[in-house]
């Protein structure tokens, strides 16, 4: 294995590192660089057609290079792998990681496109994991198991933040810190208990043991004007604006709800299917003029969409099921929102069996949107555009909202 290799990276690929090619034809994955940046990469894996590595000196850096604005960077922590990008530039990167992806794995040449609303890339976090050592909270170091302590953070919501600072967490090896940014409500979950936490005052703690045991634990957000019930085993999105920017997206990828009367599903509302809905975040805020089913396989986060909808959306069944045995049923219209992984085949085949003219897929994986795209083309679905949503400040993760449309002759089967 090369201890070193020198390299002029070209693109960003999925996973943020930044890619060229070796002396030796082979291609290199640089952790911490940029395209167009000439660097020298320490390899840490090597594989027969590709080295693995992280950047350790920069020879010709990029224009839309900075220095890391948190301190713990130097320190070895590995929540935030791209501080080292001028923020104004991120969305750029975040954009070409998936037209990459469409061209690569769909065989998509010319996607189009959008950027979603603007988000302040620090101060956003409002679901925060963190190791514990010796009774604080950090967060593992880069390709390492190693805590590094933290006394700020700079992506951290300010009410996570102070809990992560000053809270003093037991015998716990990890905790969640929850927060509602907008009702002020905190939750703490610590793994495997909650013995010996300390918290600032009003925050609610709980062990995971505890969880197991049945004992509740929630708390509130309000989106899009609308309160919301969060239980500590639900999942939500890591910033109440980015949520609104989401349902901002889909709600235009979806289109207005068409007229009450005879439709495709037949008499009565146009009917939209909430697929993967967790708490009822897409159908509380666009299911107006609808009638709206909701599936989700979590209970925890069906109890919350059921109460949430209740309040919001009157007359909404909230179904648990896992999507790939759900039974389908007419829609009008459908939302997913699947985990990292996409939908796979089997639940492609169960939403294109609904026969909904349009299909909004929100992803959180460039890849998976990528196969997933494949998968519903082969049900007669068309890619009509994606809007990149800047959830995650400061990394490369990147959010997708896209819109399908049934194509003429396409039977959604």
């Amino acid at each position: 294995m090369p201890p070193s290799v020198d390299v002029e990276l070209t693109r960003v690929a999925t996973g943020g590192a930044a890619l060229g090619t070796g002396p030796d034809g082979r291609v290199v994955f640089a952790a911490g660089g940029l395209p167009g940046e000439l660097v020298t990469v320490a390899i840490d894996r090597e594989h027969a057609r590709r080295l693995e590595g992280r950047v350790t000196g920069v020879l010709r850096p990029s224009p839309h290079r900075t220095p890391p604005p948190c301190p713990h960077v130097a320190a070895g922590c590995g929540g935030c792998d791209w501080q080292h990008v001028a923020p104004a530039h991120q969305p750029r990167l975040r954009a070409d990681i998936v037209a990459d992806c469409l061209r690569r794995l769909a065989r998509i040449e010319d996607p189009d496109l959008r950027p979603g609303q603007p988000l302040r890339p620090d101060g956003y976090r409002i679901t925060v994991r963190a190791a514990v050592r010796r009774g604080r909270a950090g967060f593992r170091a880069a390709r390492s198991h190693d805590v590094v302590p933290v006394d700020s953070c700079l992506v951290a919501h300010p009410l996570a933040e102070e809990i992560l600072v000053d809270g003093r967490f037991g015998s716990a090896t990890e905790i969640t810190v929850r927060v509602g940014a907008r009702t002020g409500e905190r939750l703490v979950v610590a793994t495997p208990t909650a013995a010996g936490v300390r918290v600032p005052d009003g925050v609610v703690v709980v062990g995971d043991d505890d969880l197991r045991a049945g004992h509740p634990a929630a708390y509130h957000e309000e989106v899009g004007g609308r309160r919301l019930r969060i239980s500590a085993r639900s999942f939500f999105q890591s910033r109440p604006d980015g949520a609104e920017a989401l349902a901002a997206a889909a709600g235009a990828a979806l289109g207005p709800p068409p007229p009450a009367g005879p439709t495709l599903t037949g008499a009565g509302a146009p009917r939209l299917l909430d697929a993967y809905c967790g708490v009822g975040l897409f159908a509380a805020l666009l299911g107006d003029g609808w009638a709206v089913t909701g599936v989700e396989s979590n209970r925890s986060s069906t109890a919350d969409a059921a109460v949430n909808l209740a309040a919001h959306q009157p007359g909404a069944a909230v179904v648990t099921s896992r999507m790939e045995r759900w039974q389908p049923q007419p829609m009008s219209a459908v939302i997913a929102d699947p985990a990292r992984a996409g939908l796979g085949r089997d639940a492609a085949r169960r939403l294109a069996a609904t026969g909904a003219p349009v299909l909004v897929l929100i992803s959180c994986d460039p890849a998976s949107l990528a196969r997933d795209a494949t998968l519903l083309a082969g049900h007669g679905y068309r890619l009509d555009h994606v809007t990149v949503v800047d959830l995650f400040g400061h990394t490369s993760h990147v959010e997708t909202v896209s819109r399908f449309e049934l194509g003429p002759g396409g039977a959604g089967r």
